[in-house]
């Protein structure tokens, strides 16, 4: 696999046109590049952090929420994804799953190196879907992974599952989502994809109001665990129905194995948002 080194984190200010340019020229592909993005001396911005923590609802400490180094790693992301060679447009895929692993806690104070590539292309029932991988490594020995899957529709060959009855489990917790926790997070991630905005730049996608990150929802999913955590862990969710916003939503949580279960669901219909599982290493 090449590597391209990178001095700096990419500019996300940059990166949006040209992925706008490419949901323009690219129209699909059977190869996934085979380059991965590299950065060293990345380090963490404390005022960065608190802010990241008050919007997602973690406490403030030194640290870092296992979601929180997703953050450090998404401009990599965008501009291995915008790159020329890269077969699908940014506009228009869809965030379908995130698996983090966390081997052990990371701390304000440390300097990583950071490593992104694209993995896995493979089918699905409403098209192609791949893996973006993340991580972050002290002393070349990887402390984080992230595994992003993504969803490029169209074309759809992968076999098609069976879905039952839904049935809403009892909530441990009602979210009052704001409208505007998608430019919030957006200020904070980076993250400035119009659904996530404002319901006029929303619906010209297809949405009838801004929706929310799906990364903010696994984020304040794992900040209702904050102080039964163990050091190491796997916390694994997939994306269901998008959180319209403004949004009232059910948490629920349960015992499972070495760890928990977990589920967000619309509390007004039975519409699941994220189902997910923490599980210790």
């Amino acid at each position: 696999m090449a590597v391209k080194e990178l001095r700096e984190s990419p500019s996300l200010s940059s990166l949006y046109p040209k992925a706008l340019l490419g949901s323009l020229r690219k129209s699909g592909g059977n190869t996934l590049p085979g380059t991965e993005f590299v950065r060293e001396g990345v380090v963490v911005d404390p005022a960065h952090l608190a802010a990241y923590n008050q919007v997602c609802g973690f406490r403030l400490d030194d640290v870092l929420p296992a979601t929180y180094p997703h953050i450090l790693a998404f401009p990599l992301q965008m501009a291995l994804m915008t790159e020329a060679d890269f077969p699908f447009p940014l506009l228009g895929m869809v965030h379908v799953a995130n698996r983090i692993t966390q081997h052990r806690q990371l701390r304000l104070d440390e300097t990583f190196t950071l490593r992104v590539r694209a993995e896995d292309l493979r089918p699905h029932e409403k098209g192609k879907q791949f893996d973006v991988v993340s991580e972050l490594l002290v002393n070349d020995s990887p402390v984080w992974t992230d595994v992003s899957t993504y969803l490029r529709r169209g074309g759809g060959s992968g076999e098609k599952t069976s879905r039952g009855q839904l049935s809403q489990p009892t909530a441990n917790a009602i979210w009052q989502v704001p409208g505007d926790i998608g430019r919030r997070y957006a200020e904070v991630s980076g993250d400035r994809n119009p659904i996530h905005l404002h319901p006029i730049t929303a619906k010209a996608f297809g949405f009838p109001s801004a929706i929310a990150h799906g990364m903010w929802t696994k984020a304040h999913a794992l900040a209702a665990f904050e102080g039964r955590l163990p050091e190491a862990f796997t916390v694994d969710v997939k994306f269901k129905q998008p959180v319209l916003l403004p949004a009232k939503a059910a948490f629920t949580t349960w015992s499972e194995g070495e760890g928990w279960a977990f589920e967000l669901w619309n509390a007004r219909k039975p519409k699941p948002h994220l189902e997910g599982s923490v599980v210790a290493l």
